[in-house]
Formats: structure tokens, sequence, C-alpha cells
């Protein structure tokens, strides 16, 4: 016997609701409570005592330790972020904003793998099968392994992967999916909740790795309920500015990995290629004659990388609210910073307009760009540019003070590969350096210390 009711599911959060409300009282989001029939089968219990399931508990002691079976993808920064290779019956996430290359990148692993290891399942419920075709024309992967399924119905997607065995199932994307048994629109709460754990079981039981595409809100967040990235084994995101070619995949869950590594990519027409050094390109258009200019030596993930820092400073017109903006650092941050060296240098910044970007539109998350931001700041401010071939790094403190960061040694290692001679580092941080051909190490322990270093000849 099927019961039929109608529940009120917000489509942000999941939480669902008797009755309609303006504001869904779990998220506070407005407006995103949605009626949905419910449809549920009487008679199915789910917690019953004594049932019929075969497992037993055991002591961990007793559960063998066994490495998870992994290939590659065919592109070693993707095969970074994923910890080495995709595992079988593994489900993983891959979002970011539209056309930031999501599609290109899994259309260039599936092709990859169709030649080098057998089938392939590219399954599109947002494009035609020669739109895919095109792709794989254009990004050179056109593969007599690579199949292509154009559909948005669950279970006749599953019945597919029993059919064809593929070694690769790429779902674009889990929005679009439905089951015919959930009475609600593709999309909603219901439909990706039910269809995510659908394809996880078909995933399990036959050992096949399935990537999903998810679609991500204004916010940034995946689109649809937090469930979705729960039950997944990995959750990836690309990162990028349309403006530029660069693009970053970053592992935001893992259960096969590190969530720090970080794979980075340039966009062409050909597809995404691969930046095995991307610290000289992105340090080698740099004027160093210029005021504002600083390269940090950051770290995205386990890998060093150079970015320069710009900074650029004017006088507020007619007594304005001076303006702070910012482009790929934290503003709050960044305010911080400001207010220190207004305090503890006596740098007149009240009544300036800052700006701030990190070129090549990457985005530093890290404490250890702070001090080259306040030293960025400062040249801008003297309107000198800094020493030549010089290279920062360091958590700035609400005191002044230069505090110790990590993975000291890659940096330092980075910065002399790309011929800088000098490097200003927290003076808690030199112990940790190796001395190095050709680079001389600075230690400060204080803002107003490294400020002097800086513009000293």
């Amino acid at each position: 016997m099927v019961k039929r009711s109608t529940k009120f599911i917000c489509q942000s959060c999941g939480c669902e609701s008797a009755k309609w409300m303006g504001r869904c009282t779990a998220c506070g989001e407005w407006n995103t409570l949605v009626e949905e029939a419910i449809t549920a089968r009487t008679g199915e219990v789910g917690w019953i005592r004594g049932g019929s399931s075969t497992a037993v508990p055991k002591p961990i002691t007793a559960v063998t330790a066994e490495a998870e079976d992994r290939f590659s993808s065919g592109i070693i920064e993707f095969d970074r972020v994923l910890g080495g290779g995709i595992v079988l019956g593994s489900l993983g996430l891959v979002g970011g904003e539209p056309g930031i290359g999501k599609s290109t990148l899994l259309m260039q692993v599936a092709s990859y793998i169709a030649r080098a290891r057998g089938s392939v399942l590219y399954v599109s419920g947002e494009e035609s099968a020669s739109q895919l075709r095109l792709r794989a024309h254009r990004l050179g992967g056109l593969e007599e392994n690579l199949y292509v399924l154009c559909g948005s119905d669950v279970a006749s997607i599953i019945g597919q992967i029993d059919r064809v065995q593929p070694k690769l199932v790429i779902i674009d994307s889990i929005q679009t999916m439905y089951c015919s048994d959930i009475r609600s629109a593709p999309g909603s709460v219901s439909q990706v909740r039910e269809g995510a754990a659908a394809f996880l079981r078909t995933a399990k039981t036959s050992a096949i790795p399935i990537i999903l595409v998810g679609h991500v809100t204004k916010g940034g967040a995946f689109a649809g309920p937090k469930v979705l990235e729960h039950v997944v084994d990995y959750v990836l995101y690309f990162e990028g500015d349309s403006h530029h070619t660069f693009r970053m995949v970053r592992g935001v869950k893992n259960r096969f990995g590190s969530t720090h590594e970080v794979g980075i990519f340039d966009m062409q027409e050909s597809g995404l290629n691969e930046v095995p050094n991307p610290s000289a390109l992105l340090v080698s258009q740099r004027s160093e004659e210029i005021p504002g200019s600083v390269v940090v030596c950051g770290i995205e993930g386990t890998r060093p990388l150079l970015v320069e820092v710009q900074a650029l400073t004017s006088r507020v017109a007619n007594n304005g609210t001076p303006r702070r903006q910012t482009t790929g650092i934290d503003y709050q941050r960044f305010c911080m910073i400001l207010a220190v060296m207004e305090k503890r240098l006596g740098l007149r910044l009240f009544d300036e307009d800052v700006y701030l970007n990190v070129a090549g539109g990457f985005r530093l998350s890290e404490p250890a760009a702070d001090l080259a931001v306040a030293l960025a700041v400062a040249s801008s401010v003297r309107g000198r540019a800094m020493r030549t071939r010089m290279a920062v790094f360091g958590e700035v403190g609400l005191g002044g003070e230069i505090r110790s960061v990590g993975m000291t040694d890659q940096r330092l290692r980075e910065a002399a590969k790309l011929g800088f001679t000098s490097c200003l580092l927290p003076e808690g941080n030199m112990k940790e350096g190796k001395q190095l051909n050709g680079l001389r190490m600075v230690g400060v322990k204080r803002v107003a210390e490294a400020v002097q270093y800086a513009f000293s000849e």
C-alpha cells in the first residue's frame, strides 16, 4: 500500500516542515521552502530489532588494513588532488562556477581512461550527444571506448552501468537527475539526496568509480542538501577567475588522501593544460621598479608557490570615506593588517584609499601572506620600491610581531630556484631553514624591522 503526503522542504538545507513558512527555521534562508509530494510505502520499517542483516561486530584489531586500489586519471595535477589517483568504488563530487572548466577536465579524464583502461560512461543531463562529441573533438578525445548517454532517469542510468560495466562513470550533473518514485522536480532536495544515494550504492557494490558534477550557489557553496557532501568520498572544488587562464582544483574533502593538495591548470582552447611550475609564470611579468609590489613565498597544499602581491594607495578626495578593496586576500584580515600598521608603525592610512590585488587571479588564504601585504602597502605609501630579488613570508600579529609559519625549507627552495637573492622571514623560522647557495635569509621579529630592511640599500 502506498501512502502519499505533502511536505515543505527547504531547498537550502533540507529541513522539512508540515506547512509553508517564509523563512526556514533551520538555516534562516528566506523563500526556500518548496512543497514536495512524498511517497512512502507502509510496512517498511527502517529500524527493526533482530533484522536480517548478516553483519556482525568484530574487534578493530581483527580488521585487515588493505591499501586502496587506484588507477591514474592521466592528469598528474588531478591525481595529486585525489591523493594518487582514482579509487575503485569511490563516489566523488566536483563543483565550481558555470564555465570554469569542470566538464572540460572530466572529458579529458574520460578520454584518457577510455584509451588506456577500457570503457567509460559519460552521462549528461544538460547537453546533447552532439555537443559532447564536439567537446571531445576539440579536446582530441574521440575514443571508441568513450560512451555517452543523454538522460536523467537514475534507474535507467544504473541499468546502463550494469550493462556496460565501465571503468569510470561521470554524471553531469547530479542536479539534473531524477528518481521516478519521488514526486518532486529534478534538482530538489529529495531528488538530489536519493539520486546520490543510489549512485553511492552502485559504486560500492560494483567497485566502479563514479564522479558527480555539482552546481554551486551564488555564495559559492554546493547547491542542494548538505548530505550530498557528506555521502561522497571526496569533494573537489574548481577555483579561478574567468578573466584569467589559471584554474585551481582544490580538495575540500578526501577519504583517501589529504585535503590540502591543489592542482593548477592553464585553460587554453585545446583544454586544461597542467602547470608544473606556476611560480615562474606568476612572477615572470613582475616589474621590480614599481612601488607596492612584493613576492610572497606561499604554500598551496604541499606545494610552494611564489605569488606577487600588489598594493596601491591614493589620497581620499574631498575628505571622503576611505575605500578598502581586496582581490585574492581576505578582506577582514586585510583591514586588521592596516590597523596594525597605523598603530605600530605610525603610517597615515585613515585618509588613504587602499587597494590590494594578488596577481594571476590566485587567492591567498594562509597567514604567511600577512607580511607581504604589510610591506606592499608600506611600499606604496612611501612611493619607493623594495629591494630587488627579495621574497618574504610571515604572519603578522596584533602587537606588530612577526610569527613563525610552517614549511620553511620548501618556501626557501622555491625562492632560490627562481633566482631570488634574499628572503625576509620570521626570526623563529631561521633555525628551520637550510642555508642555500645564493639566497640570504634575514630574520625579523617585528613589522618595523621588516620595513626598515626592505627599504634599506
